[in-house]
């Protein structure tokens, strides 16, 4: 009997999605791994349990985790759930581990290898891998239906007997995966659309979906863009400049779609009160970052709020949850690309190679240890870090007078801080 892969139910309630599919389900056996499948596991993300049978997989229950050599799930394990894992299994999913050092302590108690799917480096040979742009992408779609969905015009051009229908004016905000995504659909359904970033590398992205870009083109501007391809934090001044440019932008607007985060920090403020006041009655905002504390003020997790002056804020939770069907079968095989390279072809095991460079980018937790070294901290006593406030803009990168140094600390030298792992740009 080989060793056993286990796909759970997901507890969360806002959580549809599902980390395997029939086609996937499939593969694994083919790696001769036993898959088992918890009841229902599937059935938000229109996947019977027939299909998984079909497929090869047994479905079982919770319990059955027990005997689990590897967890394949969507989000992090609870605590319950971690209970009922045995230890030395291997545990995948996109854990979510920024300001939450309690959890990734606990998954190192539990005593599993802890694997955290977001912080898959970008490079090519783990492109198949990559969650963030899987789901991403995906969330930039649906944030343009749910905007179309709220507003109450069409997005069009039309021309008829009776008149012409003006095309909506489409604002995106943050040109990652999912700001790209959202430019190509608010273009096909025949809006007009123009996008900002702070990356000068975009302006040609833009421009190749038939969208308008709009920046402060800076010396400053020219460099911020990190070695990974992700957003620099902007000084105050070039953050005043930028606001001041978008406000006059986002007042002509009548769908802005907001998708900045910066990774380990809460999202930075993009688009303020005064910015959402000077919008015509019947705008749309959707913020795609509300559950980092959200690009926009006034945007409220899991809610559509309509202001004084009529302008809808959409703060949906779990974007990409809203097209499980879809989401789900992507995740999985990202899931899928990434177990197949820890196991032995031919002893058809478990066999983590603890140097190659995506286990040493994705492992939170191994041997009752927290090993990530942006995390090594979890393993101490937890202590409730302060709230971090959200800087307007971009982020705040200003540089503060470092105290007076005692004689004695002059001998130490300082280097730079550990890069931490990527996030959605």
């Amino acid at each position: 009997m080989g060793q056993t892969v286990f796909i759970p139910r997901e507890l969360d309630a806002n959580e549809p999605r599902v980390a395997a599919s029939p086609d996937t389900v499939k593969r694994l056996a083919g790696l001769g791994l036993d898959v088992v499948v918890e009841a229902g596991a599937g059935t938000a993300s229109r996947i019977p349990d027939e299909e998984f049978a079909k497929a090869g997989a047994a479905i079982g229950k919770a319990g059955d985790a027990a005997k689990a050599d590897v967890v394949l799930k969507v989000r992090r394990p609870t605590d319950a759930e971690l209970k009922g894992y045995k230890s030395g299994a291997a545990v995948i999913a996109i854990m979510d581990p920024y300001g939450n050092d309690a959890a990734v302590a606990a998954l190192a108690k539990a005593g599993v290898t802890a694997f955290s799917m977001e912080f898959m480096p970008r490079i090519t040979r783990a492109q198949s891998m990559d969650v963030l742009s899987s789901q991403a992408n995906l969330a930039g779609y649906q944030a343009v239906i749910d905007a179309a969905a709220e507003y109450d015009r069409a997005l069009p051009m039309m021309m008829t007997a009776a008149g012409t229908v003006p095309a909506a004016k489409a604002f995106i905000m943050g040109v990652g995966v999912a700001g790209l995504q959202a430019i190509a659909t608010a273009r096909r359904l025949g809006a007009v659309v123009t996008a900002t970033d702070v990356r000068p590398a975009v302006k040609e992205q833009v421009q190749s979906l038939g969208a308008k870009f709009l920046a402060v083109q800076d010396e400053e501007f020219k460099a911020a863009e990190t070695a990974g391809g992700y957003a620099k934090e902007m000084s105050k001044e070039y953050q005043a400049k930028q606001a001041a440019l978008t406000a006059e932008h986002i007042a002509k607007q009548d769908i802005v779609i907001t998708t900045a985060l910066i990774p380990g920090r809460p999202a930075p403020k993009l688009v303020s009160a005064a910015m959402v006041a000077s919008m015509k009655p019947g705008s749309v905002i959707v913020d795609l970052a509300v559950e980092r504390g959200g690009n926009v003020e006034g945007a409220v997790p899991g809610k559509v709020v309509t202001t004084a002056n009529g302008v809808k804020i959409v703060g949906h939770l779990n974007v990409p949850g809203r097209v499980a069907a879809s989401a789900s079968l992507l995740y999985a095989r990202n899931l899928f690309a990434f177990l197949e390279t820890l196991v032995d072809k031919t002893t058809k095991t478990l066999a983590i190679k603890r140097d190659d460079e995506l286990v040493k980018a994705t492992m939170l937790t191994d041997a009752g240890r927290v090993v990530h070294p942006a995390f090594a901290k979890a393993a101490e006593p937890h202590v409730e870090p302060a709230t971090i406030p959200a800087k307007t803009m971009v982020a705040d990168a200003s540089v503060k007078k470092a105290a007076p140094k005692k004689a004695a600390d002059k001998k130490v030298a300082t280097g730079k801080s550990a890069a931490k792992p990527k996030g959605i740009a």
